[in-house]
């Protein structure tokens, strides 16, 4: 979204491939995949729409084909073929989206960053978000609905993996991420980001082999994930202290898993987020707030990760 209107780029290769003038500030926009559908919201200093609205709009018509209100400021927007989810600070709702009818309110913790999850795969609706205790997590999946007590302090991040078998979460903290089953809501790993506390930004899957953590320190963290709760060859592959056969014995942070790989990116970013790009399961693409693009190659052998590209969205 931009103060004029939104683009919508390509990752890898990276181009941006459509750019539209509404004439106006766009806050929030989220993509139906990659078709033409799109869910926004007015932003900016010169709003094109109000920010406690949420717009459906149809590119192939150039116009809007739907239209949800609200008494507060949307925080989020999530969309698949089934659903449509809008975040607000404190509740969630769920529509059909086929005929925009109301199928869910959810009541929720203070979500200011607007953070939730949904599916994206066939006849599969899961949703992840806070639930109204700090620190819990309620999970949708299909027709079941359970919490887990994720962290003592409140949720920062959240995220779902591509075939949302497992979510992953941060809290306020930010030194620790915890991995959990969606079906059973057990947790099958926990990876430590650092000692001091840290903001997350964001948090992306690889399939079920690896997990991005970026946030305010300046590094993005690459973990390798347990296959499941009893696997342990993956995890070998993260750093660890060398006092962890000591675990049970000295305090928590010496028996840690850390990252394998880092990489630091530019200081004046703001606010990295990641996300894998699926053309490659060995690329990783990072987008700040202020245009960064950088892609970046992950080596889980050798344990690096080199920057491939760096290039800046706003002199496209």
């Amino acid at each position: 979204g931009t103060e004029n209107g939104f683009k919508i780029y390509n990752t890898d290769p990276f181009r941006n491939t459509f750019s539209r003038d509404l004439e106006g500030g766009i806050g929030l926009i989220a993509m139906l995949f990659r078709w033409n559908i799109l869910a926004i919201t007015g932003g900016g200093n010169n709003p094109r729409y109000s920010p406690d609205r949420v717009m459906l709009w149809d590119d192939s018509q150039a116009k809007c084909i739907g239209e949800l209100k609200f008494k507060s400021e949307v925080k989020g927007i999530k969309m698949n073929k089934e659903i449509i989810v809008v975040v607000l600070e404190d509740r969630i709702y769920v529509y059909e989206f086929m005929n925009l009818k109301i199928s869910d309110a959810i009541e929720t913790w203070t979500n200011p960053d607007g953070i939730c999850c949904l599916s994206s795969q066939k006849d599969m609706n899961v949703l992840v978000c806070p639930d109204k205790e700090q620190g819990s997590i309620r999970i949708n999946n299909n027709d079941a609905t359970h919490t887990v007590k994720a962290h003592d302090g409140s949720i920062v991040s959240l995220a779902l993996s591509p075939d949302s078998k497992r979510w992953a979460t941060a809290s306020e903290k930010g030194t620790l991420v915890r991995i959990f089953d969606t079906s059973t809501g057990s947790k099958i790993q926990e990876v430590r980001r650092g000692a001091d506390p840290a903001k997350i930004y964001s948090i992306a899957f690889s399939g079920n082999d690896l997990l991005a953590v970026s946030s305010d320190k300046g590094n993005v963290h690459i973990f390798a994930l347990k296959k499941s709760e009893s696997e342990e060859e993956e995890a070998s592959k993260n750093t660890t202290s060398y006092f962890g056969f000591m675990k049970g014995v000295l305090p928590e942070y010496f028996s840690s898993e850390w990252s394998f790989a880092q990489f630091k990116f530019n200081e004046d970013s703001d606010a990295i987020h990641t996300a894998w790009a699926f053309t490659d399961n060995n690329s990783l693409v990072l987008v700040s707030k202020k245009g960064d693009y950088y892609l970046l190659d992950v080596d889980r052998e050798e344990k690096t990760v080199t920057k491939k590209a760096h290039l800046m969205v706003n002199s496209e």
